[in-house]
């Protein structure tokens, strides 16, 4: 997953970059505010793909002292500044862009230069949302696009198809405003084509926010991996009642664990010791995102009253699965 990531980021960053450079070309040629503006939507475009990329290569350093669970949020923070960088950026920039052509509108010059801009970014820009598209589609299966978006814990793998969806949206929005200024001569369109790019990188940014805030503060696996994780634990006739399953995603393909067991009566403290270690193999191979388990044997009703626990209890628990 993490390599078809790389590949949707590598191939998005290439079409952008290219397409940044023709359409501010166009732009200086025509006087074109919706190009200017479709031209600073590509070049942020470009610089969160290279976010995304730092953020990918930094998530992969080992654990240290520091940071014992290893440096996986990475890459949630850096989408989530990608987010900001949409809506602060290239939304504010397309906004004011579009505003100050309403107020000083003038006719755009050479319009065939944009046509042919337009065009070479439209096939740029499908060629990188077609490979976006494909690896996202892998990667959701069965699930519905907003489900999968929702649940999915790697937001390269949705972050770039959205981004160059809204790009593929502005390009037919800049190029329709540019065909109804040239047959009706008025010189507003360019200025309300940059407002309404600016205004779909607005509601790109704040769902992008909205979706890898929850990743960023540290959240649960789903549901479907839970289940399991409860499945294996209760399949064991050691195992008098499974109470708390707590799971977070540190990185999009490492899950912590912790887990809260009630042993059957009449186990030994070494005796729970080796079913911990036989449940965090268990959980493993069941659950292969599944990296860190810490397991915390309660003490049973019948030895609380009697006080007979020898080393079940939440103080005394066996050193935690790894």
């Amino acid at each position: 997953m993490a390599s078809g990531s790389k590949t949707v980021i590598i191939a998005a960053l290439t079409g952008n970059l290219l397409i940044a450079v023709t359409k501010f070309i166009a732009a200086a040629f025509t006087g074109s505010a919706a190009m200017m503006a479709e031209g600073i939507h590509s070049t942020v475009d470009t610089g969160n793909q290279g976010l995304l990329l730092y953020g990918m290569k930094r998530a992969k350093r080992p654990p240290d002292a520091r940071f014992p669970f290893g440096y996986g949020k990475e890459i949630y923070f850096w989408s989530f500044m990608v987010a900001v960088l949409i809506f602060a950026v290239g939304s504010g920039i397309s906004i004011y862009e579009g505003v100050n052509r309403l107020l000083h509108p003038h006719p755009i010059e050479s319009p065939m230069i944009n046509y042919v801009v337009l065009g070479l970014a439209m096939l740029f820009e499908g060629a990188a949302w077609f490979v976006a598209a494909k690896e996202f589609n892998r990667v959701k299966g069965k699930w519905g696009v907003f489900e999968a978006v929702r649940r999915g814990k790697d937001p390269a793998t949705f972050l770039v198809l959205f981004e160059d969806s809204a790009a593929m949206l502005g390009l037919v929005i800049a190029f329709g405003a540019l065909l109804a200024g040239q047959l009706t001569g008025i010189e507003i369109f360019d200025g309300i084509a940059s407002i309404c790019i600016g205004i779909i990188l607005a509601i790109t940014a704040v769902w992008l926010a909205i979706e890898t805030k929850g990743l960023l503060i540290g959240e649960a696996a789903n549901q479907h991996v839970v289940r399991d994780i409860r499945d294996v634990v209760s399949g064991y006739e050691s195992v008098a009642r499974t109470n708390e399953v707590l799971t977070m995603h540190v990185g999009p393909n490492f899950i912590l664990v912790n887990i809260s067991v009630r042993f059957a009566k009449g186990l030994s403290g070494e005796q729970i010791q080796n079913e911990i270690e036989r449940m965090d193999s268990d959980i493993k191979k069941r659950c292969e995102n599944v990296k860190r388990i810490f397991i915390e044997a309660e003490r049973s009703a019948d030895r609380a009253a009697t006080g007979n626990d020898k080393g079940a209890d939440a103080t005394a628990t066996p050193k935690p699965a790894e």
